[in-house]
């Protein structure tokens, strides 16, 4: 088995403050793999990736890219590293063609038109190649700021918040960006707030909490987990406690008596349904009305940080 891309151990970041941003972090990113970073506001996501791409010095700890030292042998490991920030930075006057040109000189590379023209057509900037930043619109400068990324070359891509503040239909169309990176041999790893995105895109999610890495599992496993929905079933009469024929069902009565309330996991427990519906009519509780909703991301950062990570 290859050697992982990226390779952190016990990595920390305290800032004069006294806050400590990043609690002993340790991670191994495989090459060729799309890694979720989530996390709520102030967890620690944007200090960890800025660690790496060596915008801030850690407190302590180890961390390579491409198996180059993130401190001591920083100028090979960022030559290795492109960094799309969640905040546009452009020059608003300058072309598209020249900028991401002029991003590749900052690595030292040699001129090379032909892979400059490459990037703007795999982000479908062609068209655009002379058109000033301006005048473009919010998505088209985000694809402006990943081929100023890829510019030189990198093997690992460090996505903050690619698509914050962008619409659905947007997003679905960065989506399909970054999957077409991976399959050219970019590692990727992005922060988001959007569970689908990371559910969408990657092939492992971790979740960061307070500054500690709370979990990291394949994607589908911990969807499976958390992927939860709650089932809540509106009476037409209410109940003063469950009725003992539907104890095997894991429903609660709401504190009016008018709605139970069904917990379950949509991929391992949804054909318990049709039976709870039978049990529910054999018992004679009426229903007025059924919703069903999702764990929101919210509850299942909730959920993860009263377990450990434990779901």
């Amino acid at each position: 088995m290859s050697s992982p891309i990226i390779s952190i151990h016990g990595l920390t970041k305290t800032f004069p403050s006294g806050f400590t941003a990043l609690k002993g972090i340790d991670l191994e990113i495989p090459r060729g793999e799309i890694f979720a970073l989530l996390g709520p506001n102030g967890a620690g996501k944007t200090t960890l990736i800025s660690i790496l791409c060596g915008l801030v010095n850690p407190s302590g700890g180890r961390a390579t890219a491409d198996g180059h030292d993130i401190i001591s042998d920083y100028r090979a490991a960022r030559e290795k590293i492109g960094l799309v920030p969640q905040e546009l930075t452009t020059d608003q006057f300058e072309k598209v063609r020249a900028t991401v040109a002029f991003s590749r000189g900052l690595f030292g590379k040699p001129k090379d038109p032909e892979r400059v023209d490459r990037v703007l057509r795999e982000l479908s900037l062609w068209d655009k190649r002379d058109a000033m930043l301006m005048t473009l619109s919010g998505g088209m400068k985000r694809r402006v700021m990943i081929a100023k990324a890829l510019a030189h070359e990198p093997s690992i891509l460090f996505l903050d918040e690619p698509t914050a503040g962008v619409d659905v239909e947007l997003r679905r169309s960065m989506w399909q960006v970054v999957r077409a990176l991976r399959e050219s041999g970019v590692t990727i790893i992005l922060t988001t707030h959007y569970l689908e995105e990371a559910e969408q895109m990657a092939d492992r999610i971790g979740v960061i909490n307070a500054g500690e890495l709370i979990v990291v599992e394949e994607t589908h496993e911990l969807m499976r987990r958390l992927g939860e929905k709650r089932l809540t079933l509106q009476l037409d009469r209410p109940l003063e406690r469950l009725p003992a024929a539907l104890a095997d069902h894991d429903l609660t009565v709401s504190e009016d008596g008018w709605a139970l309330v069904h917990t379950y996991n949509s991929r391992d427990r949804a054909a318990g349904i049709s039976a709870l519906f039978r049990d529910l009519d054999a018992a004679g509780v009426g229903l007025r009305d059924v919703d069903t909703q999702k764990s929101s991301l919210e509850e299942i950062f909730v959920d993860l940080v009263n377990t450990g990570g434990r779901a």
